[in-house]
């Protein structure tokens, strides 16, 4: 098997931190470097420009997404030093042959991305008549955080066309092999590497799997399985950065300090310390099940305590939100529960058996139906709802990601501010 390439994206927005993470994807065994689109959006082709003479040997790939004006702006990317324009797929025929016409003038190379293209077998095959050089198999970033994937994109083009193929979208040490196994000449990875603390040290990872490429075997695991996989990889200001600062409930804190929970919600409407509701939720709720109780906004009156606690910790119930009060806490901290309140006060209530269970309900401001996911920890409780769940859990999969790159460089002497150029972006 010939070895692969390996292109890593640059789809970030700085072209300091971007020279510095090619560079250390170059220490790491990276082939190609992509000027990625939000890049050259950010920077225009002075981002190629600087790529070209920071690194005069290497390929450098400019991610223009050409749709239109194809002679214009594949000789704006190759004036400024590009060796490979991607134009879109899916770009009108009269577009797609500017576009090979001018490549073929200033002797660089184009790939075709075929992103969103409704029939993408077909139009491979076009592209590939029309002179197109390379074809990208590749799901963009909004359709990964959907599920979706491009190895089976891939897979259904390798037999249908005879120029090389790469693949884009969400490839990570695990799928890079899997890529060169389908067929990739070129395996395109972005945020596994760009956003990595270790940048080196994940290139040289991937470029082991794929100079390697091992059959794995893959646990099967349910939808479940999967958003309380990522779910736990994740905190929850990263889960309100990735819902655009929302779903945070309003006053609700951990009582037991540094403790985690992740689970589908089992809602509980009670009022002013009635316990019977909330105590008969734990017999409803499952195991990794979170309980979220309406206590009507009481603090003075308690409608959870330690036997219950104790109850859900037998049970194996993932954490409890009150948006009330709870007592007994002393007891509580020992055993690390994962429990979320708005107040401690030693009174209880009685089991009077008002409200009811699985309703929708409010707490701490937010919405909360049977079924949405809750994610807490010290830093707060958070509401996901269950149609949107996979999808949020690997957005904040992807601000972890950010956030690790960002604390390395603050780590190396930079800071907050000029990693984010701060005054550069603010909103004019």
């Amino acid at each position: 098997m010939k070895k692969a390439v390996l292109q890593v994206a640059l789809d970030i927005l700085e072209l300091k931190r971007a020279l510095q993470i090619a560079q250390e994807s170059i220490d790491g065994g990276s082939d190609w470097i992509e000027v990625g689109t939000p890049l050259i959006k950010s920077e225009g082709m002075q981002a190629i420009r600087s790529m070209r003479d920071r690194f005069p040997d290497t390929i450098i790939v400019a991610d223009m997404k050409v749709a239109d004006t194809g002679t214009l702006e594949v000789e704006m990317a190759a004036k400024a030093g590009a060796n490979i324009v991607c134009v879109l797929a899916d770009a009108d025929n009269s577009v797609i042959a500017e576009a090979v016409r001018a490549s073929r003038l200033y002797g660089i190379r184009i790939m075709a991305d075929l992103i969103n293209v409704k029939d993408p077998v077909s139009r491979a095959c076009e592209l590939e008549a029309m002179g197109v050089d390379i074809l990208c198999a590749h799901v963009g970033i909004d359709q990964q955080m959907m599920g979706r994937g491009s190895l089976e994109l891939l897979a259904s083009l390798s037999d249908q066309v005879h120029i090389p193929l790469a693949v884009a979208g969400g490839i990570d040490a695990a799928s890079a092999g899997d890529a060169v196994r389908s067929g990739a000449d070129i395996v395109i990875v972005g945020g596994w590497i760009a956003r990595s603390a270790d940048v080196t040290g994940s290139t040289k990872k991937i470029r082991t799997e794929m100079d390697n490429p091992s059959i794995r075997s893959i646990e099967k695991k349910s939808p479940d399985e999967e958003i309380h996989s990522l779910l736990m990889q994740v905190s929850a200001p990263n889960v309100t950065d990735a819902m655009h600062r929302k779903g945070a409930m309003s006053g609700i804190v951990s009582i037991c300090g540094n403790v985690k929970m992740v689970g589908r919600a089992v809602t509980v409407q009670t009022f002013a310390g009635d316990w019977a509701k909330p105590v008969e939720a734990i017999d409803v709720a499952r195991k990794n099940e979170v309980i979220v109780i309406n206590n009507d906004g009481a603090t003075h009156v308690a409608p959870w305590g330690e036997l219950a606690t104790l109850s859900c910790v037998k049970k194996g119930i993932s954490g409890v939100v009150i948006d009330g009060a709870v007592r007994d806490v002393d007891e509580i901290r020992i055993m690390k529960f994962p429990l979320f309140a708005k107040a401690v006060v030693p009174n209880a209530g009685e089991p009077k058996g008002f409200g009811e269970i699985n309703a929708e309900i409010q707490c701490g401001g937010q919405y909360v139906r049977p079924g949405d996911w809750i994610i807490g920890d010290e830093s707060g409780v958070v509401v996901i709802p269950a149609e949107r769940a996979y999808e949020i859990a690997r957005r904040a999969l992807e601000v972890k990601k950010n956030e690790e790159r960002i604390r390395e460089e603050i780590r190396r002497g930079s800071t907050l501010s000029e990693v984010a150029e701060l005054i550069k972006w603010e909103k004019k």
